[in-house]
């Protein structure tokens, strides 16, 4: 395998040897590296890199004004910030770099170990396998072709299992997009979803969903099972004032009880008055409707938005998820969450579980539910029949409580 092209920036001499010997060790890397920032855009105007470690306290040009430059360049490479600074500081890096538009494949304390170069290492094998698919297949989507196959039943519900942290069964599910294209294959909504809101089509999207979630819904009740499902609901859509009716009338007429339909506000629209995204909230609930705060936790959500809007669910984003059994700061943030979910009478759903570490640590917290590709990806309807059959959720050490 061709070895991973590394630039090291690193001030203090004796910190250097020791991360170069460390990375030697590890092995399957061609290092350079540089003291100071300045430094590093040079080389980085000549070289191509895979990786840029950096780290965040530096003389002349400190880590995080190196990020800023190196977004600006053309190719960046990938990055791993490392320091002595603490753990809130990193990650308040981590966010400026990736909302900048770059990779950010670790943040690791000094002193640097051995294991941690090893998992960076693993991150740019797969870093670098995405790119080399990404180059074979890439996308060229008529945005027109996206109605057509809403029409044609290519744009589908697949289904995510949501499960209990008590017993490990599957409790419910969320609907997710996707599109079946005959030519790309499964397209995943970060392929085709903003051409589908620049055409307008959030609505038609939404009661497609709901459409396909209730035909689903009535499949698996004939096979014994009644499956609770959560629906996305761009918030901005509750500035129509009879979408509320018009939701509870179709899902009534269809045979369902609107409770067994979980509307999730998303985070990334609003409404044009504040007044109308609280009418709308309210009469979901008065309706019977589920109502969940969506990905809490990113971006800029609110602790009053929270306590002050009927929510019966709260879905935690993550980005606060990701790595909570070994931070601190990630641990306490979802103790409290927790906590003050359970004063207010909602259930709790950890999104994006992918370890058993995290898995486990939202046990020990008395987390309610947990989603995520550790547990199950989106499925067809047909394959998420099939699973609620395979549960509970068995993997080793998921004990009932």
């Amino acid at each position: 395998m061709k070895p991973y092209r590394v630039l090291i920036v690193e001030a203090h001499p004796f910190q250097l040897e020791y991360v170069l010997n460390v990375f030697n060790e590890v092995g399957g890397f061609t290092v350079d590296t540089v003291r100071d920032g300045v430094f590093a855009l040079e080389c980085l105007a000549l070289h191509a890199y895979d990786l840029l470690l950096c780290d965040l306290l530096m003389p002349i040009m400190d880590g995080v004004q190196l990020i800023q430059k190196v977004a600006a360049l053309e190719q960046p490479p990938a990055l791993a910030l490392v320091s002595a600074a603490p753990r809130r500081m990193l990650v308040s890096a981590e966010l400026a770099a990736k909302n900048l538009g770059l990779s950010v494949l670790g943040l690791i304390a000094k002193p640097v170990e051995t294991d941690a170069l090893r998992h960076l290492k693993a991150r740019l094998a797969v870093a670098r396998l995405n790119a080399e698919s990404a180059c074979v297949h890439t996308l060229n989507i008529d945005p027109r072709s996206i109605e057509l196959a809403m029409n044609n039943g290519q744009i589908q519900a697949w289904f995510q299992p949501k499960i209990s942290l008590r017993n490990g069964n599957i409790l419910s599910a969320e609907a997710l997009v996707r599109w079946a294209h005959p030519e790309s294959g499964l397209l995943l909504p970060k392929d085709f979803l903003s051409a589908l809101i620049s055409l307008g089509l959030e609505e038609r999207l939404l009661w497609l969903m709901l459409e396909q979630t209730l035909q689903a819904q009535r499949q698996w009740r004939a096979r014994g099972r009644d499956v609770p499902v959560s629906i996305n609901l761009p918030t901005h859509l509750l500035n129509e004032h009879d979408l509320v009716d018009r939701l509870r009338n179709y899902v009534v007429n269809h045979g369902t009880e609107p409770s067994r339909i979980v509307f999730e506000l998303m985070e990334s629209s609003t409404t044009e008055e504040l007044g109308n995204y609280y009418a709308g909230a309210c009469r979901l609930r008065m309706m019977g409707f589920g109502l969940a705060q969506d990905d809490f936790g990113k971006g800029f959500s609110s602790y009053f938005n929270l306590i002050s809007t009927p929510f019966s669910e709260l879905k935690i984003d993550r980005s606060l998820v990701h790595g909570c059994a070994e931070n601190e700061s990630l641990a306490c943030a979802l103790i409290s969450l927790v906590q003050l979910s359970r004063k207010l009478g909602l259930t709790v759903v950890a999104e994006g579980v992918e370890t058993r570490a995290e898995l486990d640590f939202l046990r020990s917290i008395e987390c309610d539910q947990a989603q995520g590709f550790f547990i199950g990806g989106a499925t067809s309807c047909s394959d998420f029949a099939a699973e609620l059959y395979s549960y509970p959720f068995n993997r080793p050490a998921l004990s009932v409580r």
